[in-house]
């Protein structure tokens, strides 16, 4: 696997290749990302992975000085799963300059859910996604369903631009108590980490709720928050969404169940798609 630290680095290497599978990441890789990894190799001539944990995404009070960094583990994962070039840029070499050029995305689908609760997120999420697409020219880009609303959002995004890129959306990642694969759930303890699943276990009561007819859905997501507030969580949102937009819900429409929860010091994220 040959690393690039700059974009001529990167740009001088993917020079012969007019297909690359494409994963952005943050670091800190799990068999979530593994598999992206995995999903992509296949799609395109050549196989990149990206690691940059971008200042821009992260709230003045949030993690960005403490979010893990785990080079070498991270190095040794991708060359088992047979990636061809890790881009892995520090801030000046992606950002040499205040990057005062922002992409802005659709509010009617970006200051909902994880918008509403982290103001400007997805500008960050958006503005270094679009860098990394012009650095690295993919033909396929790979993402993990875990971040359901950031996958709809850089879609949104790539059609909205024209962009000649194909964006895969991969099946979320879990543990065999069902818990999503997350880079936080290393700052979970023994014992949050073994009431983590209940965000899923929540999920998964919304959906059977909807499978067995109930269609009060203002009801089932108040149960749903009462339910994980009981046991000592902090739920920022616990809704049912139409797939397509993640508008409220409508008779007859796909859904999705989402949910964000502060289990101590750490806030979860989860979703899961309902045919009922």
């Amino acid at each position: 696997m040959l690393i690039a630290r700059t974009v001529p680095e990167l740009r001088e290497f993917l020079g012969r290749y007019r297909r690359p599978a494409f994963v952005p990441t943050m670091g800190n890789l799990h068999e979530g990302h593994l598999a992206l990894v995995q999903q992509a190799r296949p799609l395109g001539d050549v196989t990149v992975a990206s690691i940059f944990v971008n200042r821009l995404q992260f709230l003045p009070h949030e993690d960005f000085d403490t979010y893990p960094r785990t080079w070498d583990s991270d190095c040794e994962k991708l060359r088992s799963v047979g990636c061809d070039l890790l881009f892995a840029p520090d801030e000046h070499a992606l950002y040499p300059e205040p990057q005062t050029c922002k992409v802005h995305p659709d509010p009617a689908l970006a200051n909902i859910l994880e918008g509403h609760f982290r103001p400007a997120f997805f500008v960050g999420v958006c503005t270094v996604v679009m860098k990394l697409f012009a650095c690295v020219q993919p033909r396929f880009a790979l993402f993990g369903k875990k971040d359901y609303q950031q996958l709809m959002v850089i879609r949104h995004m790539v059609r909205q631009f024209a962009l000649p890129i194909e964006i895969i959306g991969s099946e979320t990642r879990r543990a065999e108590d069902g818990l999503a694969l997350s880079s936080r759930n290393g700052y979970l303890s023994e014992a949050e980490r073994a009431e983590a699943v209940q965000l899923s276990k929540a999920l998964r009561a919304m959906a059977d709720a909807l499978r067995s007819g109930e269609r009060d859905f203002a009801a089932i997501e108040a149960r749903a928050m009462r339910s994980l507030d009981a046991r000592g969580w902090k739920p920022d949102y616990m809704l049912l969404r139409r797939r397509a937009d993640l508008q409220p819900p409508a008779p007859g429409q796909p859904l999705v169940a989402l949910g964000a929860a502060r289990l101590g010091m750490t806030r979860l994220i989860d979703n899961l798609e309902i045919d009922a």
